[in-house]
């Protein structure tokens, strides 16, 4: 399996694989980012605010090499600091008569590494964390907080470079 970048600024949609519990099995799926919206013709939603939250269901985690994300009109590039690759913990949603099935990635507070960036970021799961939130053998507190200081390197990108790496 590979990860890839994962750019915070993806269009609602996207299609990324993200791995699973389903009956019981772990899989492997290909999914749009974006839940549905809660009212008609409103917006889908491709975060959730996990603070205070329990997710007892319909967990999945979503494999990414680097987090991309724009502050103050510049883009900036998070790996770990280490160069493994890692997982955002998500949740998914069945298909609905108006929906296909989608994933949507969860948020908490930033951690010192990218606080100077933005105040948020995508929930982080290390490698060997990751069927404790697949299977829920530890709550959520315990997995989604902010990773210590250290843990990211930041970079700044260029947007020639980026829209040259979404062209393909």
């Amino acid at each position: 399996m590979s990860a890839s970048v994962f750019d915070s600024e993806a269009s609602i949609g996207q299609r990324r694989v993200v791995i699973r519990r389903n009956g019981g099995d772990l899989e492997m799926v290909e999914l749009p980012w974006g839940l549905q919206p809660r009212e008609p013709g409103g917006r889908a939603f491709t975060v959730v605010r996990a603070e205070e939250r329990t997710f007892p269901d319909h967990r999945c985690v979503v494999p990414a090499s680097e987090f991309r994300h724009r502050s103050r009109g510049k883009h900036y590039a998070f790996s770990l600091a280490d160069g493994d690759w890692f997982y955002f913990a998500g949740i998914w949603r069945p298909a609905t008569r108006e929906w296909p099935e989608a994933y949507a990635i969860l948020t908490i507070e930033a951690n010192a590494d990218v606080a100077p960036f933005h105040d948020r970021q995508m929930a982080v799961i290390r490698r060997e964390q990751r069927m404790a939130w697949l299977d829920r053998t530890k709550r959520e507190h315990e997995l989604l907080r902010p990773l210590p200081v250290g843990t990211f390197k930041a970079r700044r990108t260029s947007a020639e470079r980026r829209q040259a790496e979404l062209a393909f």
